[in-house]
């Protein structure tokens, strides 16, 4: 870091806050600029996928994972029916 340091006052609940994110052998500056350098563009990857087959898979992935949840869905409620 620099020479100079600057000084912030936070609230307790704040301070409280970074000290339960402080991993082992973290200054409070470290965990402050970690927490800032996760703060990133969630639009970063919009087009990541265009020239892939990725949407593909992971519409199958899905559209499959739907049709077994379905089929247990069913499964329970006769379960149900035919303990009644």
């Amino acid at each position: 870091m620099g020479t100079t340091d600057k000084h912030v006052r936070i609230s307790e609940e704040s301070y409280e806050r970074l000290k339960a994110r402080r991993r082992e052998g973290e200054s409070f500056d470290d965990v402050v600029v970690r927490l800032l350098d996760d703060d990133r563009d969630l639009l970063a990857g919009f087009g990541a996928w265009d020239g892939t087959n990725h949407r593909e898979v992971v519409e199958d992935i899905h559209s499959s994972s739907k049709h077994e949840s379905a089929e247990r869905i069913e499964k329970i409620a006769r379960q149900r029916s035919d303990d009644e």
